[in-house]
């Protein structure tokens, strides 16, 4: 398969990404067959699933908002994916044309596009991390430029962590970004669960984790204790951790098969 000039080299055209499939459940463009293919089985298991990834994306933006309201005006999306209309610096540059943010992902094609989009934004970019690997995005460069550490920054780690098994130690992985933030500091957090939702527990749901096997990143879902419990040394925020709808609700959304919360340095 000839790649398209955006498409960097390294980008393997016959595996699904996870970051390529959400793209696709959002309607963007920067996806191929494979990720067309994964995300289509998964939405035989679960109809719905781009309405789903929209509702995350209502998260997102409530989040960033919140944050602002808090006085935050620097933010370290982890796990950020492909961007699509409504991105953070979108929604926080809005608000505050001061706001810096940096993107960190570990797929090729997201990095390639957010930097070509922010091209011209200096006060935002893009770099290829993995967010499991903390030093690697605390002591990068860029990351160092644009966000300072003696000052209070957002966190947002927004459909990602169910892509991070617990062998790979999310929770340790977040207690050394906790580390490196100033109280004041905020982490906001939204994970898919299957608690409360219509499916068969064990055949469905085993049944969307083989798609996702077959993706860099397979699939993890977590009840609401262990969603909490990525929280630890963070006060969490009204309401809680909480079904997404339930989370400072501004729209008909009524998605709820994720968890998600805020939680604040003290």
């Amino acid at each position: 398969m000839e790649q398209a000039s955006w498409v960097p080299a390294s980008v393997d055209l016959d595996r699904p990404s996870t970051a390529r499939m959400y793209d696709y459940y959002l309607g963007g463009s920067h996806n191929f067959a494979v990720d067309r293919e994964a995300a289509k089985a998964v939405e035989h298991v679960f109809p719905g699933m781009s309405g789903a990834a929209r509702s995350l994306r209502t998260f997102l933006r409530r989040s960033v908002r919140y944050l602002l309201d808090q006085g935050i005006d620097q933010f370290l999306d982890l796990g950020s994916g492909i961007p699509t209309v409504g991105n953070v610096h979108e929604i926080a540059q809005a608000a505050n044309p001061a706001a810096r943010v940096v993107y960190v992902d570990i797929e090729p094609v997201a990095v390639a596009h957010s930097t070509a989009i922010l091209s011209a934004n200096p006060l935002a970019t893009a770099i290829q991390a993995d967010l499991r690997d903390p030093a690697s995005v605390l002591e990068n460069e860029d990351v160092r430029r644009l966000l300072d550490f003696d000052r209070p920054i957002g966190v947002l780690m927004v459909a990602v962590l169910h892509f991070v098994p617990d062998s790979d130690d999310p929770h340790g992985a977040i207690a050394r970004y906790r580390d490196a933030l100033v109280p004041g500091s905020f982490l906001a957090i939204s994970h898919a669960t299957v608690e409360g939702v219509q499916v068969d527990a064990e055949q469905d749901t085993a049944r969307v984790q083989d798609v996702y096997k077959r993706t860099e990143s397979p699939l993890i879902f977590r009840d609401r204790a262990e969603v909490a419990k990525l929280f630890d040394g963070f006060e969490v925020v009204e309401p809680g951790v909480v079904p997404l709808s339930e989370w400072r609700r501004d729209s008909d959304d009524a998605y709820t098969s994720a968890y998600v919360g805020v939680g604040r340095k003290v």
